[in-house]
């Protein structure tokens, strides 16, 4: 999995491509790790390259949202697929997320 990572302002982008499953958690895992200490706990996902995501990709986005939130930080998600917004939903994760439609709406929720 590719993750291109982009700060704007106080705000870190996190874009990957390819699906989120076991065997791409290790590495985003160390990307998301990476950002997160390197800035104010300020994270968009950018969903727009995620085709699908597994349960272990489930796992890592509750994970890395829970620990952020315990320290006052935020992830928020953005441009998720028809797909991935119905996993969320049927799976009751929906809620702990902040959702938006493009990155720069997300971006400008931290203001």
């Amino acid at each position: 999995m590719q993750i291109q990572e982009q700060r704007q302002g106080a705000v870190t982008v996190l874009r990957p491509a390819g699906p989120l499953t076991a065997p791409e958690i290790k590495d985003f895992r160390a990307t998301a790790d990476r950002a997160i200490s390197s800035n104010l706990g300020r994270i968009v996902l950018d969903m727009a390259a995620i085709p699908y995501l597994d349960s272990a990709g489930l796992e890592a986005l509750v994970d890395l949202t829970e620990e952020l939130a315990q320290s006052g930080q935020s992830l928020k998600l953005c441009a998720s697929n028809k797909t991935i917004r119905e996993v969320l939903s049927l799976t009751d994760l929906a809620p702990l997320f902040e959702q938006f439609e493009d990155v720069g709406t997300a971006i400008r929720s931290f203001l």
